[in-house]
């Protein structure tokens, strides 16, 4: 996971954003919720990340977060200016936190979160003026492939509940 890739010439959104489908997919694997995320620097993967709060015990263990600790890692800083975080659900309120505190460039999302996310769904955390730090915020970039992702993974749950 700590290895870095550079993607071919040209890739866009949807490349980065299916890579962390494809991470989601791997937290769905473990019974985590199936959120994944990647950072990205000119162009290359720097960092991954997915759920693994129920596995490690950690309300902290976002894939934002793990993403965001790979990379800084990685490029050996903890300040990830210039970094795009690709990420499959609209960030929560901490997640927002972390990316604001590493500096992130941009953030790009796929599916809105109605209970907790914070690009305008249940506030915009990212608006705040006061706010030291502002990144570019685009949401929807293959949302319905990441909220079919989640629905189906509630809905696999909700089945095998007594």
């Amino acid at each position: 996971m700590n290895d870095l890739e550079t993607p071919a010439a040209g890739l866009d959104d949807e490349f980065f954003m299916r890579e962390a489908l494809s991470l989601a997919r791997a937290a769905e694997c473990l019974g985590e919720v199936p959120v994944g995320a990647v950072v990205v620097q000119d162009g290359r993967i720097v960092g991954r990340g997915f759920n693994t709060p129920i596995g490690e015990s950690d309300p902290t263990a976002h894939a934002e977060v793990a993403a965001l600790r790979d990379a800084a890692r990685n490029l050996a800083n903890y300040r990830l200016p210039g970094c795009t975080l690709y990420v499959t659900l609209e960030p929560c309120a901490m997640c927002a936190g972390a990316i604001m505190h590493a500096r992130i460039a941009r953030v790009v999302y796929g599916a809105r979160d109605a209970k907790t996310g914070v690009h305008g769904s249940v506030v915009d955390l990212f608006a705040v003026e006061r706010l030291n730090h502002h990144a570019v915020i685009e949401g929807g970039i293959l949302a319905e492939e990441c909220s079919t992702l989640l629905s189906g993974f509630f809905a696999g749950r909700r089945k095998r509940s007594p």
